[in-house]
């Protein structure tokens, strides 16, 4: 079974930006809809953006303007581009996978149920 590994996370001041990557194995990131989720202390796991196959993407309220998700085809590595951090940026970042709508994305806004591949998670931590 395909793994999803995550790396990038750090801490940082904010206004400042990070980079998260995700790396693939055994999933071809351009066929499938590819997300990252977050999930702060005892809070729900929240979707934050997806790209499709079709390379349409989607971002929640709270991060349009300062988040950019992409992707290497060729590396098949996965992309978040953090910038204008927040103290509420602060949380475990994972990337997510699913091909149940044949690299089209499911409704918004993202339910992790709707995802069958996770990364273990990294951290992003911003400080005020």
């Amino acid at each position: 079974q395909g793994q999803l590994v995550e790396s990038g996370g750090g801490s940082v001041q904010a206004g400042g930006s990070l980079r998260l990557s995700c790396a693939a194995s055994d999933h071809t990131v351009s066929r499938y809809c590819m997300a990252w989720f977050r999930q702060a202390p005892g809070k729900k796991r929240e979707g934050v953006t997806y790209i499709n196959k079709y390379s349409i993407t989607w971002y929640a309220d709270s991060v349009k303007g300062r988040f950019t998700i992409s992707q290497d085809n060729a590396k098949n590595i996965l992309f978040l581009q953090m910038n204008s951090l927040k103290a509420e940026d602060t949380a475990m970042y994972y990337c997510a996978a699913t091909l149940r709508w044949y690299g089209g994305c499911p409704a918004t806004p993202l339910s992790q149920e709707d995802f069958d591949y996770w990364g273990q998670g990294t951290q992003v931590t911003v400080s005020s």
